[in-house]
């Protein structure tokens, strides 16, 4: 998470046209979809969470405490758990963010009543009590089936203590780290595959140069030790966006001591003036979904300067912050980064991981910012109840893509143009595409298709020609739409935004015929 707020790259679209639409209430899209030329796998890991000491993401949306009155399963929070196990979440990132490079592992360790205080000075001063430490992480990704993701404290920490927090987590040997993880009540280590070494290293991380911390990974690296039966998949703190120069610095200097590169891009209008989540226009819609849509020529522009480097892929690229970054709502704790989450947040995932299934060759793991309370969040809690977001609902219909084979597609409907002359930090003009798409085939041979309309006012006819495989019998479906596209979901409201089953499907010789309204997005199966 930025604490640093950099202005960065405005991408205005105050004067978006349409300019390939006509006025009627359905417009038209072709889609042609090779069945035959998926080669690629859609990694699992792209649909990753983040959970960051950060507001109430883990204090009072995770963990409540094994004592608490709210419901809970060993101090998780019952209903936030059995929403996340229904998400299939791969992989989960803990502790940060910028929390992660002035956390101390040892103080989240042993009897809770022992556990030092204290203050999170990146995110509102709070007061936190340790209560949840590696422990009770690594014990929530086990019980949720996932990967775990840690970063590891470069800041502020030594090279000692990361080394010794790896061999606390994964060392089975009679060694003083693993015979302190026994004492504490845990006698087998854990699988821990992902070590981020620092975070934002250019920013909250440390403030470093390019050339600085390329030296100050390889130096931390070296002594996070492959313990029997683990072997831990390093990942150095990559770039903001579009700061090329650092990826180019880190890939030459460092490029063949690491397994990843981690690279961080939120949809932002303005780090000073960041809007409403809720209170917006349908030319903050558009350019929304134009800034979201940039990160593809961010990733393409990253993994080619990676390719000069690691023309053989051996290096993974990990987006592991990405989604919208909105104004706190009124009334919160300031620097606790809580906001709400409409159809609007929906589109940006859902046209985000439509790119990310592009890149895979390349890209191999993506984290939302953030799993619980926090920017664009899965979920929303209060003391008592929980809401599932537009953006969860998304994660939720797309799962089918999860481990699959993407097919490639070719997508011709209306455009949109954006123009980006009206600030001085402006980035790419463009044609925003009225449809985006995905598809995948899974293990068992079952076709998925995502669609989004992004168009607010006319309903899309989207033709699918289906080459390389059978005419299907049937197909199945789910779309998520609202009246509004500010509308979201709240604690008096919990279903104002949610999928409902979808048959607006004609199949005839190879050719889908979808009928899509307005400002929805859809998940086929094809039978």
């Amino acid at each position: 998470m930025k604490k640093i707020l950099i202005s960065g790259f405005l991408f205005a679209a105050a004067t978006a046209l349409l300019t390939s639409c006509s006025n009627s209430a359905q417009q038209g899209a072709t889609i042609t979809l090779h069945a035959d030329k998926g080669k690629q796998i859609i990694p699992k890991e792209i649909y990753g969470q983040f959970a960051e000491h950060l507001g109430t993401c883990i204090y009072g949306g995770l963990w409540v405490g094994e004592d608490s009155d709210i419901p809970n399963i060993n101090g998780y929070r019952t209903d936030v758990f059995e929403a996340l196990k229904a998400l299939h979440v791969p992989v989960l990132r803990w502790p940060g963010g910028c929390f992660a490079d002035e956390y101390h592992w040892m103080d989240g360790i042993g009897p809770k009543e022992n556990r030092p205080k204290m203050v999170n000075t990146n995110w509102g001063g709070t007061i936190e009590d340790n209560s949840f430490g590696t422990h009770e992480f690594l014990n929530l990704c086990e019980m949720l089936g996932c990967e775990p993701y840690i970063s590891g404290n470069v800041g502020s920490g030594t090279v000692e203590e990361l080394d010794k927090w790896v061999e606390y987590m994964t060392s089975k040997g009679d060694s003083p780290m693993a015979n302190l993880r026994r004492q504490n009540g845990r006698e087998k280590p854990w699988k821990v595959k992902y070590l981020g070494v620092g975070n934002e290293s250019w920013g909250c991380g440390g403030n470093m140069t390019a050339e600085y911390y390329a030296n100050v990974y390889r130096r931390y690296a070296t002594y996070c030790r492959n313990y029997k039966g683990n072997r831990l998949f390093k990942v150095a703190s990559g770039a903001s966006d579009y700061d090329y120069d650092w990826t180019r610095t880190l890939m030459k200097n460092a490029g063949r001591n690491m397994n990843a590169l981690s690279l961080h891009y939120y949809t932002v209008f303005d780090w000073m003036h960041k809007g409403s989540a809720t209170k917006f226009d349908d030319n903050d819609f558009y350019w929304t979904l134009a800034k979201c849509s940039e990160v593809e020529s961010v990733i393409k522009k990253h993994c080619e300067i990676m390719d000069k480097y690691d023309k053989k892929k051996h290096v993974a690229l990990f987006l592991d912050e990405w989604g919208t970054w909105w104004n706190e709502e009124p009334g919160t704790v300031h620097g606790h980064l809580y906001q709400q989450n409409t159809l609007r947040d929906a589109f940006v995932a859902s046209l985000s991981l439509d790119i990310f299934h592009k890149y895979t060759d390349r890209l191999k793991m993506a984290n939302i910012a953030q799993v619980v309370n926090v920017l664009q969040s899965m979920i929303l809690t209060n003391d008592t109840a929980m809401v599932l977001t537009p953006t969860y609902y998304v994660f939720q219909m797309y799962s089918v893509h999860q481990n699959a084979t993407y097919l490639p597609l070719d997508v011709k409907c209306a455009t949109m143009s954006i123009s980006a002359d009206r600030h001085k930090n402006v980035h790419e003009s463009g044609k925003l595409p009225m449809i985006s798409a995905t598809a995948s085939r899974d293990r068992k041979g079952k076709i998925h298709i995502s669609l989004s309309n992004i168009d607010l006012e006319n309903g899309q006819t989207v033709t699918i020609n289906l080459q390389g495989c059978a005419t299907p019998a049937g197909a199945t479906g789910q779309m998520l739409t609202s009246a509004g596209i500010n509308d979201h979901n709240t604690f008096d409201e919990p279903d104002v935004v949610k999928p409902v089953p979808f048959n607006d499907v004609e199949i005839s010789d190879g050719t889908l015929t979808v009928k899509m309204p307005a400002k929805s997005i859809i998940t086929l199966e094809l039978q």
